[in-house]
């Protein structure tokens, strides 16, 4: 780094990206910056700053071995090697840590036994909430959620659909019916262990698909339907209601206990179809958007979203489009180009697997390529829209006249 890059650094002032030191500091709180930063984009600590951006110089010797050796050495966990170098501005000595990018989340502070979660919220470096701890953890291990705990429930065969879990185990995955139901729900991740505690607990994909009522203690389980009559969001709904339904329904089909998708072509059918005197005076269905293609986004949806955000995946319908959106951010390197041309990342591969059992999903995973994509062309000519950020993926349906 050049003295003017310093300086036009410095002039920026604290930031999500930067932190000032002015004095020398204790190895534990050098090591919480640097977890903070290592947790979100990375970052650079300058030793040397005060906190107004002033120049008081840094006095402690040795400072790359201290670092190196003590800070994060015997401070944070997993080990990270940040990159370190020293200017000198105006006489005064001035540290440059430049912290990468953790690819091993969560980085924690370990000090007196005590293990500590930090992340950098603006200019401030804080201990993260169990929500932010779990949105580090899948970030680097996809698939770890939906394979954690659900807390507060009891016994299992109480909190599941067991007729539905029996269906699943013996009459699709066609187990022995002598095998015991506990046995084969642990191996296939659907009952956990937590960490601490004896009791065997329903997994986040156990309770997604099989629980009775899934938003009893999974809020963003389910599935929420709005529909309204313009062209925006206003406070007089069409409709809005929330799906507390296990997402599988019985295989074969029993109308007692359909699916998510079914209940949600229910719910939509009267705001998205209508019907038509066709060939021969017969009156048809005819429909604003292809009802494969919806299943396959809503499918979608619940196999791939981060299952960390509290939130429902939600449908909304508008007079002219339709939105799917899914919540959380694309899993690693996913782009929305590389979900166009038919890659495929799954998130939550439990889930895709159990998908993929029920025929809801294929084994190439090309469901937005092949499917939705040309079902869309060939019904109103709109190819769909898709947006990808932070918070949610979307994808945007625009209304045509209606195909056949």
């Amino acid at each position: 780094m050049q003295q003017d890059e310093l300086r036009d650094l410095i002039a920026l002032g604290e930031s999500g990206a930067l932190e000032f030191k002015s004095d020398e500091a204790l190895p534990e709180k050098m090591a919480k910056e640097i977890v903070a930063f290592a947790n979100l984009r990375g970052g650079r600590i300058l030793l040397g700053v005060s906190d107004d951006g002033m120049l008081t110089g840094w006095e402690c010797e040795k400072t790359e071995e201290w670092l190196m050796d003590t800070v994060v050495a015997e401070y944070v966990h997993p080990r990270l090697i940040p990159d370190y170098e020293e200017l000198n501005i105006d006489g005064k000595r001035v540290g440059v840590v430049t912290v990468p990018r953790g690819v091993a989340k969560p980085y924690t502070v370990r000090n007196k036994q005590r293990t500590d979660f930090y992340i950098r919220i603006g200019s401030v470096s804080r201990k993260a909430s169990r929500e932010q701890i779990m949105r580090m953890m899948e970030s680097t291990s996809p698939g770890i959620v939906e394979k954690l705990p659900v807390h507060g429930g009891g016994d299992f065969r109480k909190e599941l659909n067991m007729s539905l879990v029996e269906n699943y185990l013996f009459g699709v995955v066609e187990y022995d019916s002598s095998d015991d139901v506990e046995t084969l729900l642990k191996n296939r991740d659907l009952l956990v262990r937590p960490e601490y505690g004896d009791k065997l607990l329903c997994s986040y994909v156990a309770y997604v698909l099989f629980a009775q009522n899934p938003l009893r203690r999974l809020p963003q389980a389910g599935l929420r339907i709005l529909v309204f009559k313009g062209e925006d969001k206003d406070y007089d709904a069409a409709l809005d209601k929330e799906l507390d339904a296990p997402f599988l329904g019985y295989l074969p089909y029993l109308a007692t206990l359909p699916s998510i998708p079914d209940l949600m072509m229910a719910y939509l059918r009267p705001h998205i179809s209508g019907e038509k005197i066709g060939e021969h005076m017969r009156r048809e269905r005819k429909w604003d958007y292809p009802e494969e293609a919806l299943r396959e986004l809503v499918v979608n949806a619940f196999a791939h979203r981060d299952w960390t955000r509290a939130t429902k995946i939600r449908i909304v319908v508008y007079s002219d489009r339709l939105e799917v959106e899914s919540p959380g951010a694309l899993p690693n390197d996913m782009t929305v180009e590389k979900i166009k041309s038919g890659q495929q990342m799954p998130r939550n591969q439990n889930i895709v697997r159990i998908l993929r059992d029920y025929k809801f999903v294929e084994d190439r995973g090309m469901g937005i390529r092949q499917k939705v994509i040309p079902l869309m062309l060939k019904h109103n000519g709109c190819e769909p829209e898709f947006e990808a950020t932070e918070d949610y993926f979307r994808v945007v349906l625009r209304k045509g006249k209606r195909g056949g």
